[in-house]
């Protein structure tokens, strides 16, 4: 159900089944419990709840830092108390379709660094690797520990109608969100404990656990013992250092920086009360640019210096691997359902949301004709940062972004602008619906692949607005998947 011109006008809301607004619907069966729940509370009380939630989240420094603003540049992301509940039978087809996606993924990382067979199929464009800045050329030939790329993957999904999901993009760089995920998890536990004595939710807390081994089960030849595993972050300055410190915590693991660690006797070590301790597995939250000065950038100050040498000769292992980055390109997006054929001989699960690339002359031609309704991003962008929702903007806008397109087309994708379900959220006036996307995290490791069960569920807290990037102004929510 592809609306390319409804903005807000027609949509499925995932608690009432409506699909337009004042149109009666039936509460569907995953929110029964809760909104009978809801319906006999009363709605000053869950007010209060709300508003020691946020106290909650201020106290404990559950921020943001947003980039390009001189003012407030340390943000609370704003929570809401309704969760987004999923029942377990649409829960299973998610997880299917986003594990194959993952194996996809991973096995295609592994071809274009070695053999590069889908290339020589015609599947996949060669210039869109040979010309992309996330392909890194040092990684070819090389086998990560265990052969695994994605160590850890967050696949959005955005959902159109009850039966109707789509993969928005993949995020298999440095994907971020978990620390929300969880802690949204244990506010809801604590302001509504008699909610999970009423209604079977499965658990997420066990997702730092689940990553300690999933990485530990990724340990380098050169591991003796039992893994090291360390957080590498870039500091404090960092829009997601929050979740960096509050992953290292989760594990049990340090939380370095660059200038904590250093090469000794052929492996990365960190500095202890003790002397350099060898690190095994390096949970990285730092681009490949900023790795490695010696081979890198010159200039960073965030890396180690030859830790790209300890890689290579099997010393450490670096999650996600050195040249990921490639996997979260949009323009390669376009081409997941090939991808997905090709590596698992099946068809993608989750379908691809369509996708004009404008690199592509006819395409461009299409997508300058019609800028006013559809959403163009960058195909390096993420955080909703240089994209244009067009009928959400202005002519102004609109003559802009027109101008980049022309300039530098094959820096951009355009797509429909889809009519994303809604879920409830509590306002002032009650219950309010709002779109949401939602990112499930995947942990992959030689064991196999574990999915969290539900996710990070954003909103758009803006009536009408699509755009649920925290750094846009969305917020987030608790993500509900049911028992069955």
């Amino acid at each position: 159900m592809l609306r390319g011109k409804g903005w807000g006008i027609s949509f499925f809301d995932e608690m009432t089944g409506q699909v337009s607004p004042g149109q009666a619907g039936e509460v569907r069966s995953p929110y029964r419990d809760y909104s009978d729940w809801f319906d006999r509370e009363d709605a000053a009380r869950i007010q209060r709840k709300a508003q020691q939630a946020e106290a909650f989240f201020r106290t404990t420094g559950i921020t943001f830092n947003v980039y390009g603003q001189d003012e407030a540049d340390e943000r609370l992301i704003p929570f809401d108390v309704v969760p987004r509940i999923i029942s377990a039978s649409e829960w299973r087809r998610l997880s299917r379709g986003i594990e194959q996606r993952v194996r996809a993924l991973n096995a295609f990382l592994h071809d274009i660094y070695h053999r590069q067979e889908i290339l020589r199929a015609g599947r996949v464009p060669t210039e869109l690797i040979s010309r992309n800045e996330a392909f890194l050329p040092m990684m070819m030939g090389m086998d990560p520990p265990g052969g695994v790329y994605t160590h850890i993957s967050g696949i959005d999904i955005v959902r159109t109608d009850a039966n109707e999901f789509y993969v928005l993009e993949d995020n298999a760089r440095t994907p971020s969100g978990v620390s929300y995920m969880l802690e949204n998890r244990e506010t809801m536990l604590q302001m509504f404990p008699e909610l999970f004595a009423k209604i079977s939710v499965r658990e997420v807390s066990d997702y730092p656990l689940n990553l300690l081994k999933s990485l530990s089960a990724c340990a380098p030849p050169a591991c003796n013992g039992t893994p090291t595993v360390a957080v590498l972050t870039p500091g404090i300055h960092n829009s997601a250092y929050f979740e960096h410190s509050f992953i290292a915590d989760q594990m049990g693991a340090e939380l370095v920086e660059g200038h904590d660690l250093r090469v000794v006797g052929g492996r990365v070590a960190m500095r202890t009360t003790q002397g350099y301790t060898p690190i095994d597995v390096l949970y990285r939250r730092v681009d490949d640019d900023f790795l490695d000065p010696l081979n890198f950038r010159p200039d960073s100050m965030l890396g180690v210096p030859g830790i790209w040498d300890v890689y290579r000769a099997g010393g450490i292992t670096i999650a996600n691997a050195p040249g990921t980055g490639i996997a979260d390109d949009k323009a390669l997006y376009s081409y997941m359902p090939d991808i997905i054929e090709f590596y698992t001989g099946e068809k993608a699960l989750l379908p691809n949301v369509p996708t004009w690339r404008c690199s592509e002359p006819e395409h461009l031609k299409e997508v300058l004709d019609r800028l006013p309704e559809l959403v163009v991003k960058e195909v390096h962008g993420s955080g909703g940062y240089g994209m244009l929702v067009g009928p959400a903007a202005s002519k102004k806008e609109i003559a802009a972004f027109r101008a980049k397109l022309e300039a530098n087309p094959r820096g951009y994708i355009a797509q429909p602008t889809l009519s994303l379900s809604t879920v409830p959220i509590f306002t002032k006036a009650g219950l309010a619906p709002r779109h949401v996307d939602l990112r499930p995290f995947v942990l992959m490791s030689p064991q196999g692949i574990t999915i969290t069960p539900g996710g990070l569920t954003r909103v758009a807290m803006a009536k009408g607005s699509l755009v649920v990037n925290s750094s846009q102004g969305g917020g987030t929510k608790d993500t509900w998947v049911l028992e069955d």
